[in-house]
């Protein structure tokens, strides 16, 4: 036995037995030396999918509950680096063997597992997905996609070339409204677009200093593996772990590597869009550490069959966002009228009625998106909210377009809860697995969109500064910029 295997007994032992009381100390120990009997292994023939799960504290846990409701998964082993929330999800899962280091958990299960799915910092997500990809397992993960440009590239190029099942975690692809917002959009119905507006005044960034001195590490985490491949950093209670890492540049990507995420998908996705020509970041000078509390990002994109020739795209994130111009003014009316006539488009028109958080004369909803059109635009509020048309100051009726369009496409009528409709994007991983259908945010997708947000967090090294990027070379003309585009992993 190596020394880090000692070094992993003796974390166990003082870490998750009398803290947490929730397994007995065989348990725990005896799983990570494997001197339990395993879980029989499962006939291959039969269809079921046993997954593996990398990170299952926090929106672990819940992609764990989410795949774990499919009828036909077997949760075959959990790893975390903190003993806590690998306690909890054991308790829910005792059959499942587990581990605090991904590469363990890889190396030992080999065949025993179909596939992997990975929800830790996004510092981790890349690592950790292509090692899982190396080793033949579909991978479902967590946005951002990866941490670096290259990743992106990289894990893109590897799910290809093994033509694994991959999915992105951006639930909310599959849900009713921004399917059919993209549907709306590629109907044509407010015309070409030539400007998007997307915002979230959600703040994960950091204008204060680095952290001095360091704090004992707590007896439930491994700290170096919490750290991966990023460089080596002392521990500071309540600051990296467990949820403030998206503000720091070394492990997250921002608001907008979070919420940008979610808020570009269906813009991204409707119009077809490629990654951008340039891009420039109005923000706060860098500060190496953690990213601005503040962003402005205007990217410009290459024409597509719904844009015009160019497409200017701008993101604003922070308190205050967005920036209101006339574009983002919203008509005085107090909502839309989705009546109609038609027995069945009154059904789908109360079932899918506008929120009443747009009510408020002239108010944007918290966060969303909104297209500029030759023929009006679109407003797509995020979330469970129907896109609303504008026109010349003025709401459209569009309710026999959405009941046209969700007939043709076989659309189901919205569900206005995450808990039960947040699980299909699960699902239908575990089926492409099954070999029942395609995933509709694969790597292939997921890498792009990724790029495309890691592009203008990038840009925040280098406020008001436009950016160029070659989508053939993946380099910016500006040398300086390259530099940010991959990093160096440390060895752990």
């Amino acid at each position: 036995m190596g020394l880090q295997d000692n070094k992993r007994r003796d974390f166990l032992k003082k870490s998750s037995i009398g803290a947490l009381g929730l397994m007995t100390s065989g348990s725990i120990l005896a799983t990570e030396n494997q001197s339990v009997a395993k879980t029989s292994d499962l006939n291959k023939d039969t269809e079921i999918i046993r997954t593996a799960h990398i990170g299952v504290g926090g929106m672990g846990a819940e992609d764990l509950k989410a795949i774990a409701s499919h009828p036909q998964v077997v949760v075959k082993a959990l790893c975390d680096v903190d003993a806590i929330p690998l306690a909890v999800a054991h308790k829910n899962h005792p059959e499942a063997r587990i581990f605090f280091d991904y590469r363990a958990m890889l190396r030992e299960l080999g065949d025993e597992i179909d596939a992997v799915i990975i929800s830790t910092p996004d510092h981790t997500h890349a690592p950790a997905a292509m090692l899982a990809m190396e080793n033949n397992k579909p991978v479902y993960c967590q946005k951002s996609l990866t941490h670096y440009v290259a990743q992106s590239r990289e894990m893109r190029k590897m799910g290809a070339d093994k033509n694994l099942v991959t999915q992105m975690g951006i639930q909310v692809h599959s849900f009713y409204d921004y399917k059919l917002a993209t549907l709306l959009i590629q109907s044509g119905i407010i015309g070409k677009v030539h400007t998007v507006y997307a915002w979230s005044p959600k703040n994960w960034g950091y204008n204060g200093p680095e952290p001095e001195g360091s704090d004992p590490v707590p007896p439930q985490l491994d700290w170096n593996l919490w750290l991966g491949t990023a460089k080596e950093r002392p521990y500071k209670a309540d600051f990296y772990h467990p949820a403030n890492w998206r503000k720091l540049i070394d492990y997250g990507c921002a608001t907008l590597g979070d919420m940008g995420v979610h808020i570009f998908d269906t813009p991204y996705n409707a119009l077809a869009l490629d990654v951008p020509k340039t891009i420039k970041n109005d923000c706060r000078p860098p500060n190496d550490f953690g990213y601005p509390e503040q962003n402005m990002v205007t990217y410009e994109f290459p024409g597509t069959k719904y844009t015009t020739e160019r497409l200017k795209w701008i993101w604003y994130d922070g308190p205050g966002a967005p920036i209101l111009n006339e574009d983002l003014m919203l008509p005085d009316s107090e909502t839309t009228n989705l009546k109609t006539n038609s027995s069945k488009n009154q059904s789908l028109a109360d079932k899918t009625s506008l929120d009443a958080g747009l009510a408020e004369k002239g108010k944007l909803p918290e966060q969303g998106a909104m297209f500029v059109g030759k023929k009006g635009r679109l407003l797509l509020p995020h979330f469970m909210q129907l896109p609303v048309k504008i026109k010349n100051g003025k709401y459209v009726d569009i309710s026999k377009e959405i009941a046209k369009i969700s007939e043709e496409h076989q659309l189901e009528a919205p569900v206005r809860d995450y808990k039960s409709e947040s699980p299909k994007h699960y699902h239908e991983f575990i089926d492409a697995c099954l070999g029942k259908g395609k995933t509709s945010a694969p790597f292939d997708y997921g890498a792009r969109l990724t790029e495309t947000i890691l592009l203008g967090v990038i840009a925040g090294r280098f406020p008001n500064q436009t950016l160029h990027w070659d989508a053939e070379t993946a380099l910016f003309e500006e040398e300086e910029a390259n530099q940010y585009l991959e990093n160096t992993y440390r060895n752990f």
